[in-house]
């Protein structure tokens, strides 16, 4: 690969992202040029700075994951690549990263090389991908899993419904515990249930799918 890689390491676990650009600090041509901690950090980050060739984008971070900003970018900026780089393989994440546009999925063990080489494949318009992803995808492929709940009726108690409203408001965990005369503990285990009642796995899913 020829010329200089500029790229985005969006991940809410800074040691993680240090890690990344460590094992990319061998090559020359690759250059981080950009930190997220959030998707939403790098939708707004990228209002600025565009000449970002590609982003390994994690997927499970607050305010916004991944696969929400990974539609939003493929929507904005569909000449930028995006891996996803994740501890997460089950077939759930796979197949919604894939419909959101994502270039490629690599786990975050993956060794140095592989992901310079997975890197400059996707750029090539290759897909980078672990052998056990790849088998993963293929078998989406041959036999498509229905992931969406919205036949499935979701009730959520009134309490439950209280403290989305305060969610919505961006309200923190203490806030909402004291105008719900609650304690933080208290106000976790209601957000816990209405995150599995209505499967998603941040705030902003829980009150856009509300």
């Amino acid at each position: 690969m020829t010329g200089k890689i500029n790229i985005a390491i969006v991940d809410d676990n800074h040691f993680l992202q240090k890690a990344v650009a460590e094992k990319l600090s061998f090559y020359e041509d690759v250059f981080p040029k950009i930190f997220a901690a959030n998707g939403a950090e790098i939708v707004e980050a990228l209002v600025k700075e565009k000449h970002i060739d590609l982003i390994l984008m994690d997927i499970e971070m607050p305010k916004m994951n991944g696969i929400e900003a990974t539609k939003i970018i493929k929507k904005n900026h569909p000449q930028i690549k995006i891996i996803m780089l994740t501890v997460f393989d089950n077939d759930e994440h796979i197949f919604n990263a894939i419909q959101a546009g994502a270039d490629g999925y690599l786990m975050k063990e993956v060794a140095p090389d592989v992901l310079y080489d997975g890197i400059c494949e996707t750029l090539k318009g290759g897909a980078a991908m672990n052998p056990s992803i790849a088998m993963k995808t293929l078998k989406l492929l041959r036999n498509p899993v229905d992931f969406s709940k919205d036949e499935e009726e979701v009730s959520l108690s009134d309490r439950e419904i209280e403290v989305l409203e305060q969610v919505s408001k961006g309200l923190s965990y203490t806030q909402i515990a004291e105008n719900l005369f609650l304690s933080p503990s208290t106000i976790r285990k209601h957000i816990e249930n209405i995150y599995k009642k209505l499967q998603v796995h941040s705030k902003m899913e829980a009150v856009q799918k509300a």
